[in-house]
């Protein structure tokens, strides 16, 4: 058995760690009006919530800061494993929100 061609690929896996980064900004975006999105309340901009029909948001509460976005709370969007394949806004909302510990 020759270890060289998996010696090969785990190295060029390694120099290409952005190849995820890529793939997940080319992930398309969460749309509002998805089936998904609308059951779980998801908005892109936190600050149009209707808190009367979701009493579980409080300000503050941001897609950046919640413990299931995918990326750094400073990227603009990121992958959210509740929509799975898509991207969701960092300045959004939505229902499972869960801190960021």
């Amino acid at each position: 058995m020759n270890p060289t061609p998996r010696r090969e690929f785990l190295i060029t896996l390694a120099l290409s760690g952005s190849a995820g980064t890529a793939l997940a900004q080319s992930a398309p975006m969460l749309s509002e009006q998805d089936p998904a999105a609308k059951a779980q309340g998801y908005v892109a901009d936190a600050k149009k919530v209707d808190a009367k029909k979701w009493p579980k948001y409080a300000a503050g509460q941001l897609c950046s800061n919640c413990a299931l976005y995918q990326g750094k709370p400073s990227e603009p969007a990121a992958l959210c494993p509740l929509f799975a394949g898509k991207r969701v806004a960092g300045p959004g909302w939505c229902n499972a929100w869960v801190k960021r510990p």
